[in-house]
């Protein structure tokens, strides 16, 4: 089976961008982590598929590079607008899609992508970390000397660690830099640290607003892969008009042959 495919990427956060609305490729778990492998396929952090919508401008399914299919990625959500738009599946700049956690706004912005995550009402706390769900589970740490830190070890312990277990969070470094915050993330179901994670960046903005580490928005976030922005408002314990941006860029097109033994 040959397959057309579109590769894309936000802040170093790369996907493979299938177009399903007017085919289906019920690809199955190792189709789909045979495309995302960096050796034996196109590579990516995650497959997402485009598929036609009755209630929004079109559905984001998103599967992580194991190919499970996964809760909501920011970045991805963000690249799959971009797609959307150079698609010309939308017509506006301004364009709604469901996703496994609901319905999202985007804009195409002049050098961006903004797309409104969902609302976040709990922040947990506890003595080593913070916990929370910004449409995916992420676990939060502030740490001295980020750039030394072995993030896949680490990570990982935390990850499969109590109280996550198999389900497993992911997992985030943070550390203050002149009032911006320095992030490194290792996700689960790619088991390994990535260049950016959108859900993640919006997590530790969160966190470090709620705790007045910073205080002035929007909050500045650099991750390995490139910056992002997460701007919000707090309604009592509430986030929300959560909005997460940066840059969101097409890379290549290609047409990869799942018949081919390697």
């Amino acid at each position: 089976m040959k397959i057309r495919f579109f590769k894309y990427q936000g802040a170093g956060n790369d996907f493979v961008m299938l177009d399903e609305r007017n085919i289906r490729y019920d690809l199955d778990q190792a189709q789909i982590a045979k495309i995302c492998n960096r050796h034996f396929g196109v590579g990516a952090d995650g497959l997402i598929l485009l598929r036609q919508d009755e209630q929004a401008d079109f559905r984001m399914v998103y599967y992580n590079a194991d190919g499970r299919e996964s809760t909501m990625c920011g970045n991805g959500g963000r690249c799959i607008a971009q797609f959307a738009y150079d698609l010309q599946v939308v017509k506006s700049s301004d364009m709604t899609f469901f996703a496994i956690d609901g319905l999202h706004h985007a804009k195409i912005l002049d050098h961006a992508v903004a797309l409104q995550m969902v609302d976040v009402g709990e922040v947990q706390k506890y003595p080593t970390h913070y916990f929370l769900n910004t449409g995916s589970p992420h676990h939060v740490a502030f740490v001295e000397a980020l750039d030394e830190l072995d993030v896949k070890t680490k990570g990982k312990q935390i990850r499969y660690g109590a109280p996550y277990f198999e389900n497993g969070s992911n997992v985030n470094f943070v550390e203050i830099q002149d009032n911006i915050l320095v992030i490194r993330t290792y996700e689960r179901g790619v088991e390994d640290e990535t260049l950016a994670c959108g859900t993640g960046v919006t997590a530790a903005a969160i966190v470090a607003y709620e705790q007045q580490l910073i205080t002035d928005l929007p909050i500045k976030v650099k991750a390995l892969g490139g910056n992002l922005e997460v701007n919000f408002e707090k309604v009592n314990q509430t986030y929300r008009k959560v909005w997460l941006t940066g840059l969101a860029k097409f890379v290549f097109e290609g047409i990869i042959d799942l018949n081919n033994e390697n």
